[in-house]
């Protein structure tokens, strides 16, 4: 790979760390969090996903710890969430938003990175999907929320997507900067859908809830003293 691909690669990694930060921040805001719980949710939720990444690909140590770069860039996102919350409630969903432009710029970035490690096709597209999902994750996890990739919401498929568009356009030999953009658009437009039109995936059936077991116990000593 050319400098200017790895240029490019490196600016969208960049790039999907800033919004990423500015989704786990604009979260922290409107949970009332200090500037500290900012801040450091918005440092966790930029930098888990590439650093899962990073370490499955073997890229030890990762990125967002040898490089100050990725860090810095999710300090001062979480600092301007904090210092202008205002400018937050411009945005109708500003968390979903952020998230969402994250969610495409790390899975084009990470399948593509996994291609360029020599893994091959069907595992570069999972491990795109997986670097994109997991600040998400971590900082669902964190806020005590049920991770949005464990519900309906089309997130994971979204992050699958756009991996699979990545490393179908490597292999049909179309141009990394055409093939990666497609793949982060195609999940940016995904995940927007998702938000905005309630496009989910089909939900498992709700199963009727079983009898308390104190009742239970009740019911069985009741027969067995109408026995006696």
């Amino acid at each position: 790979m050319d400098l200017a691909a790895i240029g490019m690669l490196r600016a969208l990694d960049l790039a999907g760390t800033c919004v990423f930060a500015l989704s786990g921040a604009a979260l922290a805001v409107r949970a009332r969090m200090d500037l500290f719980g900012v801040l450091v949710l918005a440092i966790v939720t930029a930098v888990s996903g590439g650093i899962i990444r990073d370490l499955l690909v073997g890229v030890v140590p990762p990125a967002a710890i040898s490089d100050w770069r990725p860090v810095a860039i999710a300090v001062l996102a979480g600092g301007a969430c904090f210092l202008l919350p205002a400018a937050l409630d411009r945005f109708r969903h500003p968390v979903q938003a952020f998230d969402a432009a994250g969610l495409g710029l790390f899975a084009a970035t990470g399948a593509q990175a996994a291609l360029d490690h020599g893994l091959n096709a069907p595992m570069a597209a999972v491990l795109g999907m997986v670097s994109a999902i997991g600040g998400g994750i971590v900082r669902d996890v964190l806020m005590a929320r049920v991770p949005v990739v464990l519900v309906s919401e089309i997130y994971a498929v979204a992050a699958l997507a756009g991996a699979a568009t990545v490393v179908a356009a490597s292999s049909l030999g179309v141009a990394q900067a055409v093939g990666t953009a497609a793949g982060a658009l195609l999940c940016f437009f995904l995940r927007m859908m998702a938000i905005y039109r309630g496009w989910r995936l089909p939900v498992a059936a709700r199963l009727g809830p079983p009898p308390p077991a104190g009742r239970e116990g009740e019911a069985k000593d009741g027969e067995g003293r109408k026995e006696d």
